[in-house]
């Protein structure tokens, strides 16, 4: 039953990045400038997730481990999730919305299984499989086909 339930919360926030991607771009129009509105984005988002961790931590007796992590991985999710939300800004007008999001998650399934075939981070390593890779060029290819049609 969880596992249903994990994967409607996949599929929900798939949805909510579909959602975001062409109120950004509009964000960016009003703007003038793709990198002002995912600014504006991180901005709120920021915003709501440190009153969300702050709130938790006081309901739970807890503090969170700020030293743990070594600076590098702060740097690059940042600059990674930066680089993502405004490279959405900037194809979904160009590529619409559809197609942005094929393109995306093709790029996210192709590193993801690269990342699963590495281990990396100490996760456990998954093989790419004739199947895996059948499944990867299959969304690559409905990725294109809805860009095309």
């Amino acid at each position: 039953m969880m596992g249903l339930v994990w994967s409607l919360l996949g599929i929900l926030s798939g949805a909510f990045i579909a959602l975001q991607a062409p109120i950004n771009a509009a964000l960016a129009r009003g703007l003038g400038l793709p990198v002002a509105a995912a600014a504006a984005s991180f901005l709120a988002g920021s915003v709501l997730l440190v009153a969300i961790a702050l709130a938790i931590c006081q309901a739970q007796g807890i503090s969170i481990g700020w030293r743990v992590p070594p600076v590098w991985m702060f740097v690059a999710g940042g600059i990674l999730g930066a680089a993502y939300v405004t490279s959405v800004i900037v194809l979904t007008p160009k590529l619409g919305t559809a197609a942005t999001m094929a393109f995306s998650v093709a790029g996210q399934l192709l590193a993801g299984l690269a990342l699963d075939q590495m281990g990396v981070f100490g996760f456990l390593e998954r093989d790419i499989t004739p199947g895996r890779m059948a499944g990867a060029v299959l969304l690559v290819l409905g990725a294109l086909l809805i860009r095309v049609y």
